[in-house]
């Protein structure tokens, strides 16, 4: 009897993988500015501390509230969607099984055969097969809020660590080129990491993070020393 292969396929990642790279990608870029603008006016390497921690804690709860409501909502819709189309089978389950063999017909089956798919389909287990054919809601994609939520808390969290780690460590009179120099490598390396977790261009990951985390870091130093010499 030959064995079952299960292909492992990439798609199964998509919601941990955005919300991680997502979140990661924030806590360095929002992080590092921070610190940057604050460093650029001039500030005691202590006050540039105390503001790359609470924008860390801020950040982080921030990320995990937004991706919770906004997964939660698509919850939500999801349910609503499954709950009507439960009633829909139960009220004329021909014509839903009519409706899910066009689908099939338009994939490229004929009508008999899309129409024996269906009613294999449907007899093991109606709800499932409507919700992945017509609705576009799988197990693997389905969305998860907290699961969202603590990924996104999680690589913010990690991703704000590295430039206040490069703080602690680097000349006082030299932060600003330190912090926007490493968040660069971060940003870079972080690219690289997504793009072969996803099967995505590595080169193309790479720039697109890194250049709008330098015109970010950029924008901010500017503010801070304008700031900073006006004070």
């Amino acid at each position: 009897m030959p064995r079952h292969h299960r292909e492992r396929h990439r798609t199964g990642r998509i919601g941990w993988l955005r919300a991680a790279v997502l979140g990661a990608n924030d806590g360095i870029v929002s992080t590092a500015s921070l610190i940057v603008g604050v460093a650029a006016a001039h500030t005691a390497r202590s006050d540039v501390l105390v503001a790359g921690v609470a924008g860390l804690v801020a950040g982080a709860m921030s990320m995990a509230a937004g991706e919770y409501v906004s997964v939660s909502s698509q919850a939500d819709t999801e349910r609503a969607d499954l709950a009507r189309e439960q009633k829909e089978l139960v009220a004329d389950a021909g014509s839903e099984q009519d409706e899910l063999a066009a689908i099939y017909v338009e994939r490229g089956l004929d009508r008999a055969l899309a129409q024996q798919v269906a009613q294999q389909l449907m007899a093991h287990d109606a709800l499932a097969a409507h919700a992945r054919d017509e609705l576009g809601i799988s197990e693997s994609l389905a969305a998860r809020p907290i699961q969202a939520a603590m990924a996104s808390a999680g690589a913010f969290a990690v991703g704000a660590v590295m430039p206040l780690l490069t703080v602690l460590v680097a000349p006082e009179s030299r932060l600003v080129p330190f912090v926007f120099g490493n968040a660069l490598i971060f940003l870079t390396v972080l690219g690289v990491l997504a793009a072969r977790a996803g099967g995505a261009p590595v080169l193309t990951a790479a720039f697109r993070v890194a250049f709008w985390g330098a015109i970010a870091m950029g924008l901010t130093a500017a503010v801070g020393a304008l700031f900073g010499t006006v004070a």
